[in-house]
């Protein structure tokens, strides 16, 4: 099991690095074109720090693995919550200001609650194509509303993170090639790696797609969103949360059932998906506030998201303990 151990630790490091530079380009570029920095904050920077995910679970619905493609895409969800919020809320206090990251918040909630509905007989074609219809309309609604709005502290946020990355529309171009084509090499390493490692230790390549993939997959917006809460960018921050979870939950879900329809079995919504549906309550609770407090993610409940992910995790390696020893 060497090999496959070693092609899942490369194979995430390149993962990582090529999903910021990819991202980064595609930023500079979109930025080089015109875009409006609320625009690049929302979709390019908000969705892209997904392309991750996307290729990962696109691969791996296309070699017959559609478990893990559906662990990859929630196993993110749950750890953009709880690892990536949580820890950055537990280290600073995050403000909601943005009225754009107020509306997409309860979108999410009821992209959660349709993947829901969909779970209970496997996600089939159709409805990977429903999906996917659905992100695109939320995305012309977002472009819509982002041109009429206008300025929004995402805007601020996301120029003070292209000023931190300033490109040449050649280097922006190159960049943002390179890091798709290792993007893509590297995530077709990662799926040969976990799957056989899946193989290897006896369990479903849902629970290695639930944990290591997932952890690694988040990792871009790990790093995205320590480097934003440094510059004080809480609103991106979030944002990279919910576009990232949005897309996760609609696209990467969506696009691997059109490869490849997906049977996730009963303990996928009882064990899964209601883990991710009461982070992703919590946090837009916290978000938005309650009982007339400002939204705003302070350390308790940053400490509390930590808290559920890690009993999560704990959970995951007692059921492959468990199955190793059966």
């Amino acid at each position: 099991m060497m090999l496959p151990a070693l092609a899942v630790v490369a194979g995430l490091i390149l993962l990582v690095w090529s999903a910021e530079r990819f991202v980064d380009g595609a930023a500079a570029t979109s930025a080089r074109l015109g875009l409006s920095p609320l625009l690049i904050g929302m979709l390019v920077i908000g969705f892209g720090t997904s392309a991750p995910e996307m290729v990962v679970s696109a691969i791996a619905a296309g070699q017959g693995n559609p478990g893990l493609a559906l662990g990859n895409a929630y196993g993110s969800n749950i750890a953009n919550i709880g690892l990536i919020l949580g820890l950055v809320a537990l280290i600073s206090p995050l403000g909601v200001h943005s009225g754009v990251i107020r509306r997409e918040l309860p979108v999410l909630g009821g992209a959660t609650l349709l993947s829901a509905v969909l779970l209970l007989g496997g996600v089939v074609r159709l409805e990977g194509v429903l999906l996917l219809l659905v992100l695109a309309g939320f995305m012309a609604y977002s472009v819509i509303q982002g041109l009429r709005d206008g300025a929004d502290p995402l805007s601020s946020d996301t120029e003070t993170d292209l000023a931190a990355h300033p490109m040449t529309m050649k280097a922006a171009l190159t960049w943002t090639v390179v890091g798709l084509v290792l993007l893509v090499a590297s995530s077709r390493l990662l799926v040969w790696g976990a799957v056989d490692i899946a193989q290897s230790l006896g369990v479903s390549d849902l629970v290695i797609g639930l944990t290591v993939v997932a952890v690694g997959t988040s990792l871009p917006e790990l790093a995205s969103s320590i480097s934003a809460l440094r510059r004080g960018e809480h609103d991106l921050v979030l944002g990279n949360v919910v576009g990232s979870n949005l897309f996760n939950t609609l696209g990467v879900v969506g696009l691997a059932a059109v490869i490849a329809p997906i049977d996730a079995g009963r303990e996928v919504l009882l064990r899964d998906w209601s883990l991710m549906a009461a982070m992703t309550v919590l946090m837009v609770v916290f978000a938005l506030g309650w009982r007339g407090r400002q939204g705003r993610i302070n350390r308790l409940e940053g400490g509390v998201l930590l808290a559920m992910y890690a009993a999560y995790i704990g959970f995951m390696v007692h059921l492959v303990a468990e199955s190793r020893m059966a």
